[in-house]
């Protein structure tokens, strides 16, 4: 099966830690091959963004740290150092090709801030439409845990939301989505295509194998999920080899495609389709679980049955069931201690509690993206 581009002019390509970097070393001659690529690309109408990981890789040499895992601390100096390091390569051997770069580093919260999104997204579309690569990687000198993406599968995933991205390449250590582990089994089958990604699918993943990577096979998967819905197309495949992206546009190498549903949907779905770390959590019946899913309507109060975090009216939250699992995200029309006043009760009773002017709906659909 050869991968189909002729629609698919707008491109987010992840490049992973290990493809770029051995030994604490840049894989130069990789580089080289795949700044060739993409430059083929473009001179080809292509817009191509890169989602680039590797700086904590290449600056960790730096540091008299040896082969232990680093502390939070040790890991944003090494990212410090890596980062100038790797847009310095970057720069240099697309500069060989005729292509300008362009560094923009991003964090949850830059994702999250709707006016931030929309800036990152204006700053994108600015330098594609001037034929210079964007090369984006999380802030991770500033970003702690509570306030990080975490992997560079799902910023890539975020990025091609807000470009409305045509397709995005996961460019990994293995083929694609097998049926079972092909490093233990040997009769474990390639999965090509995808049309939905149910829990049988996730199942299938594993954790990370990367020495030097933060992401593994279900950080690739949770990516595409979060494209399900965007008319954005993901793509698993073997980046390892030279000309691997050559070779992908060729039909010369295998892959597994995650087709999403081309649903129109308005920025502020985008956004909220794919949210990070929410500050807090509302919990539904299974009443409100149907009808979210069947009925598409809001999130009204007699439908919540518990809340959790601590949020203000107008940010988002995660919508969850009784089991944990995430439903829906939506903007909450309340603040977290309103909120549980009116957990279970009916308009009426809301109009009682909250006041004449307060509204009937915990989350208005307006505001609400199911996950």
């Amino acid at each position: 099966m050869k991968l189909d581009l002729e629609k698919r002019k707008k491109i987010v390509i992840k490049i992973g830690s290990s493809l770029l970097v051995e030994k604490g070393a840049l894989r130069e001659k990789w580089l080289k091959k795949f700044a060739v690529d993409v430059s083929d690309l473009v001179k080809s109408n292509f817009q191509i963004t890169i989602v680039s990981s590797g700086a904590i890789a290449l600056g960790k040499s730096f540091l008299k740290v040896g082969q232990r895992k680093l502390s939070l601390e040790e890991k944003q100096a090494a990212a410090a150092i890596g980062q100038i390091q790797l847009m310095g390569f970057y720069r240099d051997f697309f500069a060989k090709c005729n292509l300008n770069v362009a560094q923009i580093l991003l964090t949850a919260s830059d994702c999250n801030d709707r006016d931030r999104y929309l800036n990152s997204k204006n700053t994108i579309e600015t330098l594609l439409k001037n034929q210079i690569v964007p090369i984006i990687n999380e802030n991770d000198t500033v970003a702690v845990d509570e306030i990080k993406i975490g992997d560079n599968d799902r910023l890539a995933a975020r990025v091609a939301q807000m470009i409305s991205a045509d397709i995005m390449i996961l460019f990994s250590d293995i083929d694609g989505l097998y049926d079972k582990n092909p490093k233990v089994e040997k009769s474990a089958k390639l999965i090509k295509e995808v049309f939905e990604i149910t829990k049988e699918v996730e199942n299938m993943a594993g954790g990370a194998v990367s020495s030097v990577g933060t992401g593994g096979m279900i950080t690739k998967i949770l990516a595409a999920k979060m494209l399900a819905n965007s008319g954005c197309d993901a793509v698993i495949t073997n980046g390892v080899s030279n000309n691997a992206l050559k070779k992908l546009v060729n039909g010369q190498q295998n892959f597994t495609i995650f087709h999403s549903k081309n649903i129109a949907s308005k920025s502020r779905k985008k956004w909220l389709s794919g949210f990070f770390n929410p500050k807090g959590e509302i919990i539904i019946n299974s009443c409100a679980v149907e009808a979210l899913q069947d009925k598409k309507i809001s999130l009204l109060p007699i439908g919540a049955i518990a809340v959790q975090g601590n949020f203000k009216k107008g940010e988002a939250v995660f919508i969850k069931d009784e089991k944990g699992n995430h439903i829906a995200s939506g903007i909450s029309n309340y603040d977290v201690l309103d909120v549980k006043r009116i957990l279970e009760k009916k308009s009426t009773e809301v109009k009682k509690i909250l006041g004449k002017s307060a509204k009937s709906e915990l989350v208005h659909i307006d505001n609400l993206v199911v996950i």
